[in-house]
């Protein structure tokens, strides 16, 4: 007996070190990828900024998978045996301790046994539902900025573009300055004198994601310490040059908002960039700023430890969502914490004819594509559990009435097999009906620029009417509902076709035909149905959209290689002599 459990704690261990060999493969294969992005966008080449960031989010899933068979090699053992994964963790913990990214590589253990075995089966004493350590606030952050200080703001930033590591030169670096001192002079001059004591401190590392640059630190006046974010461009002419200046906390909210893509960043101790960051933005959620860190693996663990948590912490229940219900998805929440539970519906009502894979595939690209700050990100579980009892009745009757399939109950537990979480925002079309004129011209803008910005970057919407967008604490329209987004290069636009005599006309159907693929944009009108306020203000901005020329022109800028420019605020923010700038005039926020 005792030779036994010696072979059995042997082959845990190897599996343990066969997991964070894994990891340490799968991370440093990371780094070298987001290492590369400086060289992407000092060429322009935004193709392959698109192909890393694809490239980027597979390589985490290929390293799991060759690990899983790797484990199959090192040991003769069942791998799927549940008791020799509770000492392989056992094992795995003590060779994580006082690791430097220990918290990441807890997660890459959870997903390598959830490539073994299915998640109903997850326990503390076999995954890691908790760290098995405590993150200590660092000690020192000297390592991850450059620190700066003087009583001359352009001086202090002029250092700060001098000694980046931008091998571009700046195009007029004066003129970058003066846009930098009137947009600090803007947002701190009540509290800053000429000639008090600025503290700069600038993360080492380059924030890239599209084709930005983003140079983020904080700015310390009298103690206190507040955001700045330079926002770099390449003019694709040999140099580059500073397109806005950040200041202000809810400006960087925006930049790193859930609904865009993760940054391309050397951060070797991810926790430190996090840290640093929380503190300026000390409401973004742990889970939010793992995800633009691009760590939406751990970014899935910090949600699920946040809202088990919540779970502990709270008494209401969950139910049914507000809003008009979907035909394709049931959804509920928690009053208490702004998120929205998506799940997939047993069937369709006409005229839906998508299938459950093909919903799946379809937030498959979304979590994969550039969502330019347009798609809200969604995280998807298997076999979720929850306390029965938090419940509603109501929406314990609409589940097992609409996703039967998906919905176990074991005791007093819930068991949903599969479903998506999303950041809950205020449907537009409830935001609409209490929103002030103001309000309501500033939504339908926000509406059709986040068609357009879709569009621009390949994706079509497809179902458009208002219920499907959401409305941000910013006031962004974001789109959230996938189960019919295709390619826009896979779209056919097309006018109506005029009827050829009286019959056609007085027909109650169409009397032409309709390929699968084919959009009629004169039919958008219909989305304001009973909002004719609403319809006019669109109609004022965005009645190009009507136009089948407008999609099939997008069309064939996307074919020929166009990659849309879209930045995280608003062409106000941008320094006076770029706001002109023709190549971002249509498609800026």
């Amino acid at each position: 007996m005792a030779q036994s459990v010696t072979t059995h704690n042997s082959s845990a261990r190897r599996m343990a070190k066969t997991v964070l060999n894994g990891f340490n493969s799968y991370f440093a294969d990371y780094l070298n990828a987001t290492l590369a992005a400086k060289a992407r966008f000092e060429k322009a080449d935004w193709q392959g900024v698109q192909q890393a960031n694809v490239m980027r989010l597979e390589l985490y899933k290929e390293k799991v998978h060759q690990t899983v068979q790797f484990l199959g090699i090192v040991t003769n053992r069942d791998i799927r045996s549940l008791d020799l994964w509770r000492q392989a963790k056992s094992a795995y913990s003590q060779l994580v301790y006082n690791f430097p990214n220990f918290e990441i590589a807890e997660t890459f253990f959870n997903s390598v046994f959830a490539d073994v075995h299915d998640h109903d089966k997850i326990d503390d004493d076999i995954v890691y539902v908790l760290s098995s350590q405590l993150l200590s606030v660092p000690s020192s952050e000297y390592s991850i900025y450059i620190h700066y200080q003087g009583d001359d703001c352009r001086d202090i930033f002029r250092r700060v573009l001098e000694e980046s590591e931008f091998s571009l030169p700046f195009e007029d670096i004066e003129d970058d300055l003066n846009g930098i001192v009137t947009n600090f002079n803007a947002q701190h001059g009540e509290h800053h004198r000429a000639g008090q004591a600025i503290a700069v401190d600038i993360l080492e590392s380059i924030f890239y994601r599209g084709k930005a640059a983003y140079m983020v630190g904080r700015v310390i006046l009298a103690g206190s310490a507040h955001p700045v974010i330079l926002a770099i461009l390449n003019n694709e002419s040999g140099s580059c040059y500073v397109d806005t200046a950040l200041f202000d906390q809810d400006d960087m909210s925006v930049v790193f908002s859930f609904a865009r893509n993760h940054f391309m960043v050397d951060a070797p101790l991810p926790y430190q960039y996090a840290h640093f960051l929380k503190q300026l933005m000390p409401n973004k959620r742990d889970y939010e700023i793992y995800n633009a860190l691009g760590f939406p693996k751990h970014a899935k663990t910090e949600f699920y430890r946040e809202m088990v948590q919540h779970l502990r912490s709270s008494d209401d229940q969950f139910i049914i969502a507000p809003g008009i219900k979907g035909m394709v998805m049931t959804v509920f929440t928690l009053p208490s914490y702004n998120i929205v539970f998506k799940i997939i519906k047993d069937k369709f009502a006409p005229p839906k004819e998508v299938t459950h894979e093909i919903v799946r595939d379809r937030y498959r690209l979304v979590s994969r594509h550039d969502r330019i700050g347009r798609m809200a990100d969604t995280q998807e579980f298997d076999n979720l559990v929850f306390p029965l009892d938090r419940f509603s009745p109501e929406l314990i009757e609409e589940l097992q009435k609409v996703a039967a399939s998906q919905v176990v109950i074991d005791g007093d537990r819930l068991i949903i097999r599969h479903l998506y979480t999303e950041r809950y925002m205020t449907p537009l079309n409830i935001y609409l009906e209490s929103a002030s004129d103001a309000e309501q011209r500033n939504a339908i803008e926000e509406y059709g620029n986040c068609i357009k910005q879709l569009s621009a970057a390949n994706i079509f919407p497809g179902d458009m009417p208002l219920k499907n967008f959401g409305v941000t604490r910013h006031g962004r329209v974001v789109f959230y509902d996938y189960d019919e987004i295709e390619l826009l290069t896979d779209c056919n636009f097309r006018h109506i076709p005029v009827p050829r005599n009286e019959e056609d006309e007085m027909r109650a159907g169409t009397w032409y035909t309709v390929g699968p693929q084919d959009i009629f944009p004169e039919e958008f009108r219909l989305f304001f149905s009973g909002r004719p306020k609403a319809r006019k203000y669109f109609e004022e901005m965005h009645s190009d959209l009507y136009q089948v020329e407008f999609w099939q022109g997008l069309q064939e800028k996307i074919r020929a290689g166009y990659v849309v420019d879209v930045f995280p605020y608003r062409r106000a923010k941008r320094f006076p002599r770029h706001q002109d700038d023709d190549r971002l005039q249509i498609y800026s926020s």
